[in-house]
């Protein structure tokens, strides 16, 4: 049995699963048949959602690394704490590479990965050609996904609440919800990215 022609297979990003693209009626679109994950889609706002979900999540991460995100309180004493004041404790002596890992997986990571989708998806958005290296800014976002580990600083601050809860009164802060929500916003946006229909979209206006 032979294959069909490579430019009609398309590989799942998920787990590799091989699939033949298959014209789609406006508004649907295909799954992989092991893992589930969006390969295709042909809703004329996919492209509105994937960019809007990109900046939502931008806004949050300022207000994130803006505001406070724990207030502690222990026999008498406060302290307020926000991501970036957590960073900065770590930024002396032997703790300066925990401190640049941490800003970087945390923060600057996660950022980098939202605007360069912002910047190769965004004219697309607005009837425009791509923008210089737009091919080259998604493929940065692919790369960095593993990579930006926002929701594992979730898991981690989920854990230290249950052990200081025991010790100590603590108070959420609104930079902690704005983590949730960018750290839910995230997640959604990479289950629902069609990265076939980008890379076709890229191509197609590029050659226009």
């Amino acid at each position: 049995m032979s294959l069909p022609p490579l430019d009609d297979l398309i590989a799942c990003p998920h787990c590799d699963t091989l699939h033949i693209e298959r014209a789609l009626p406006e508004g649907g679109s295909a799954r992989c048949v092991r893992c589930g994950i969006v390969l295709v889609t042909r809703r004329s706002d996919a492209l509105v959602q994937m960019v809007s979900l990109a900046c939502a999540a931008v806004i949050l991460m300022m207000a994130a690394i803006s505001f406070p995100f724990l207030d502690i309180n222990a026999a008498g004493f406060t302290n307020e704490t926000s991501v970036l004041s957590a960073i900065m404790a770590f930024s002396s002596g032997n703790g300066v590479p925990v401190a640049i890992a941490v800003a970087l997986f945390i923060i600057v990571l996660p950022l980098t990965r939202l605007l360069a989708l912002i910047y190769a998806v965004g004219p697309l958005v607005l009837g425009h050609k791509p923008r210089p290296g737009a091919r080259i800014a998604f493929a940065m976002t692919e790369q960095l996904r593993p990579w930006a580990m926002a929701e594992i600083f979730m898991v981690g601050v989920a854990v230290a609440l249950v052990k200081i809860t025991g010790m100590a009164q603590v108070t959420i802060g609104p930079a902690f919800w704005a983590f949730v929500t960018l750290v839910i916003i995230t997640i959604f946006n990479d289950r629902i990215m069609s990265r076939y229909t980008v890379w076709k979209a890229l191509d197609l206006t590029s050659r226009d």
